[in-house]
């Protein structure tokens, strides 16, 4: 089959498009040709260098496609059909994982990160990680959905506990997890502010339904939080952008207000003021992926529509590298997809 690997690490240029053996099925998995493989910051990462990475390895996290074998442990699934994969890896046989909640398994990774991802045409992935799809989603569509919303999800959801009427601020409305928390904060009946570097991004976000706008580049967030909340700060705030944006982000909660992140786009080094902390009984928490009853969940209201994936530009997967360097760019609303 064809496949993108890099077999070392560095810019695009490391990305080869070229043949390799195709998998062989085990008894509990499931073969699928992949359609669509969305492209996410980890790729760039991976593709730079992270631990824990072992070469030759094939990138690519959110996949869509059709069933082409089913193993022989495997049920509710024929050839043909239209599915999705979660992109996570997990042990399944664990005390977190019996008790579902699988990205605290110690195996727990993104699939593209310390396992073989999508960037392929052909995957083989345990059957419970296969996941039915309507005819409603293309499969450029349903590979701009897994990884973003269910981290969107247990942000708001799983970490936040979101109730109907917060207010919330959303840091990049252009970004994967920006366009899901959006979303998601509206189906909860919140009110939502939202941060983009131009305008023309910050009208994309108010069609997802943001309620206010803060250009970062022309105001600075907390005073703008501020001037828009009457004084009294955000109940949460959706951070993943890190260092660049993060005395801001602590700065636009309210008194008991929460603070969630699952990135550091910007870098990961921070400070805090524990005097704040304390004193202002502030919660800051961690969010990673989320679990497979939480995919589970919010594919619910994608299938109802919901909640709607957003694609930016769509690449053939031998165009990888243009892809990348588009990704790297930070141009785009939505997600790049590769088509495969």
């Amino acid at each position: 089959m064809k496949a993108v690997r890099i077999h070392q690490f560095g810019g695009p240029e490391v990305l080869t498009y070229e043949d390799i053996p195709d998998p062989q099925l085990r008894k509990d998995q499931v073969l699928v040709r992949v359609h669509a493989c969305s492209l996410n910051h980890l790729d760039v990462w991976v593709r730079k260098g992270l631990p824990g990475v072992r070469l030759p390895h094939i990138l690519g996290s959110d996949i869509a496609g059709e069933v082409v074998e089913v193993g022989e442990y495997v049920g509710g699934f024929k050839p043909g059909q239209r599915v999705l994969i979660a992109p996570m890896h997990f042990c399944g046989y664990c005390a977190k994982c019996v008790a579902g909640l699988q990205n605290q398994c110690r195996e727990f990774t993104v699939l593209g990160n310390a396992v073989d991802g999508g960037n392929c045409e052909l995957i083989a992935v345990p059957g419970a990680n296969v996941i039915s799809i309507p005819d409603s989603l293309d499969f450029n569509q349903a590979a701009s959905v897994p990884l973003v919303f269910v981290t969107a999800w247990h942000m708001l959801v799983g970490r936040a506990g979101i109730r109907p009427g917060q207010t919330v601020l959303v840091l990049g409305a252009s970004s994967g997890v920006g366009i899901a928390a959006i979303q998601i904060a509206k189906l909860f009946h919140c009110r939502v502010i939202t941060t983009a570097g131009d305008e023309a991004k910050l009208a994309k976000g108010r069609e997802l339904g943001a309620d206010f706008g803060i250009n970062h580049y022309q105001q600075k967030i907390s005073e703008e939080v501020r001037k828009i909340t009457d004084k009294a700060g955000v109940d949460i705030v959706v951070e993943h952008v890190g260092a660049a944006t993060w005395d801001e982000s602590v700065k636009s909660l309210k008194t008991a207000g929460v603070l969630v992140t699952c990135g550091a786009t910007t870098g990961p080094n921070v400070s805090i003021d524990l005097r704040h902390l304390f004193a202002r009984q502030l919660t800051l928490l961690g969010s990673y992926m989320g679990t497979m009853g939480e995919l589970h969940e919010v594919l619910g209201h994608v299938f109802a529509g919901r909640l709607k994936p957003v694609v930016d530009r769509v690449f053939p997967l031998s165009a990888i590298r243009a892809a990348h360097e588009y990704l790297e760019k930070s141009q785009m609303f939505g997600k790049v997809v590769l088509s495969v």
